[in-house]
């Protein structure tokens, strides 16, 4: 009995291709005989994260697991079937269909399983991000300097093995996942939040006893540039928004602008610089009230910018640390629909 179109069997699909990666959708494209394009009338698309080296990841490979799409021209678009995650690795193997006359599918075998990884928040999702945080920064207060908390040990290595100078180092994975600054731009991370009652930095930090204080025009001043990097919480009432400031025309500068959102120095709702308004004034510099600043700083910084002090409340509050810390998901204030 001679076999027809409907029986034939279908190639496994080779090739496999993926492009126009994104942090929420990828399209992927593969190889098949013409015959089988003219008959196939589904796809299946199996997805999951990358989580082990297991070459059987996909148990059932009879059986469609994920996504059953109408056959579409190649490459196809896959977006908004998963929540997809910036940054993540995920697998991903195709098999071709066709349905038959009494619904059942005659199906190719599952391709090879190819890995790829997701990629930052684009400028749109950062955007999205900053409108949230707007609504959650309160009322702008003036401050004077920036600080920086750490260990003595920290210090004592400052001056003995680089000269007094803070060099910027790699900003860890803390907070949003998307975030294009995490693992890729180096700075030197201050804080410049004051306590409501005395205008001055708080008394306590889980950084360390010794902070370093540094007049707030030396880091903020016209000849640089502000931009907006994250928003997030650490399933905690209060949140953190990341800000980079970055001297016109540095590597820093260079890295942020086609990156990240730029913020006018003058009016934004986190962080501002002033002029002066007569001769003789000092700048106005002000900060966000309701929402934790960590301000990242592009390039080094001396001591003798500035002067290191004992604080004098506690420094044991290492819950408070924000160092390579998970950002909340299920937090409607800071979450975005693309994902952490």
């Amino acid at each position: 009995m001679q076999m027809t179109d409907m029986e034939a069997p279908l190639a496994t699909p080779c090739n496999i291709q993926i492009c126009e990666v994104t942090c929420d959708s990828f399209r992927i494209m593969w190889d098949m005989p013409p015959q089988d394009t003219a008959r196939a009338t589904h796809f299946f698309i199996d997805l999951s994260r990358k989580e082990s080296s297991d070459p059987n990841r996909f148990k059932h490979r009879d059986v469609p697991t994920k996504l059953v799409a109408k056959a579409v021209p190649l490459p196809m678009a896959v977006r908004g079937h998963w929540f997809l995650s910036p940054r993540t690795d995920y697998c991903v193997a195709v098999q071709t269909a066709v349905r038959q006359p009494d619904g059942d599918y005659l199906v190719s075998e599952w391709s090879q399983v190819v890995e790829f990884c997701t990629g930052d928040y684009a400028m749109e999702h950062l955007q999205q991000l900053l409108d949230k945080a707007k609504g959650t920064a309160g009322r702008l207060l003036k401050f004077s300097v920036f600080y920086r908390n750490q260990h003595p040990d920290y210090f004592s290595y400052i001056r003995k093995e680089c000269g007094g100078l803070m060099c910027p180092s790699l900003k860890d994975i803390s907070g949003s996942h998307g975030s294009p600054i995490n693992g890729k731009l180096h700075g030197v991370f201050f804080s410049c939040n004051t306590e409501f009652d005395t205008g001055l930095p708080p008394k306590d930090s889980p950084y360390g006893p010794l902070r370093f204080q540094i007049p707030a025009g030396y880091l903020l001043n016209p000849n640089i540039c502000l931009y907006f990097a994250d928003f997030y919480c650490m399933y905690t009432a209060y949140h953190y928004v990341v800000l980079v400031l970055a001297p016109v025309g540095s590597e820093g500068d260079t890295f942020c602008r086609t990156r990240l959102p730029m913020l006018d120095l003058a009016s934004n709702p986190f962080l501002t610089y002033n002029n002066p308004q007569q001769t003789g004034e000092e700048p106005l510099y002000c900060h966000a009230s309701d929402v934790i600043l960590e301000v990242l700083f592009t390039e080094p910084v001396h001591l003798d910018q500035g002067s290191v002090e004992q604080i004098s409340g506690h420094h044991q509050l290492m819950s408070l640390t924000t160092a390579n810390a998970k950002k909340d998901p299920s937090c409607k204030v800071c979450n975005i629909s693309v994902g952490r």
